[in-house]
């Protein structure tokens, strides 16, 4: 039950961001959305660059193969309410497109912070922020986070995750 939760939260969620202008300024690196705002908050992937895998075992979850990785967050900008989190995808003809969109309530949820509220000198980890697919290709996922201090101040923290589009060998690390 609890799968099928997650999978209709980001169908909706990747539904919802579709519609929107993301990425106007094609001379500029980041989406809209990002743009001008100051820097404050970390996130880390783990492992990056992520090696697919044959998906044996997460049967409750669609896919051949899996991309297992895990997403951690942390603020150098004091206490920090959490806005709005998620992902954009590259796609080369496109740009940066929509993937996830979470608001507060459902960042608290998946990084296990309560109130969505980001404290100094503690980390927020998506220990399960995996990817599923019936077939293997590589792509580019660009993180964000957009929170607020007690002024109305607004940071963000971005970082991209690279996931790969063949099997982890011996000499891959």
């Amino acid at each position: 039950m609890r799968t099928r939760f997650i999978l209709l939260l980001l169908l909706c969620s990747a539904t919802r961001l579709v519609a929107q202008q993301t990425w106007t300024d094609h001379a500029r690196l980041l989406p809209d959305r990002l743009r001008n705002i100051p820097a404050g908050i970390n996130i880390y992937h783990s492992p990056t660059p992520v090696w697919p895998e044959f998906n044996s075992d997460t049967v409750d979850f669609p896919g051949k193969y899996i991309w297992k990785h895990s997403t951690r967050i942390a603020t150098e900008a004091g206490e920090l309410e959490v806005i709005a989190a998620g992902s954009y995808i590259w796609w080369k003809d496109k740009g940066w497109t929509p993937n996830i969109d979470l608001n507060r309530e459902d960042f608290a949820k998946f990084f296990n912070c309560p109130g969505g509220i980001l404290k100094t000198g503690k980390a927020y980890t998506f220990l399960k922020n995996y990817r599923y697919g019936d077939a293997l290709y590589p792509g580019d996922a660009l993180w964000f986070v957009l929170a607020k201090d007690k002024n109305g101040r607004i940071y963000k923290g971005i970082a991209l995750v690279e996931t790969e589009g063949q099997l982890k060998t011996a000499d891959k690390n």
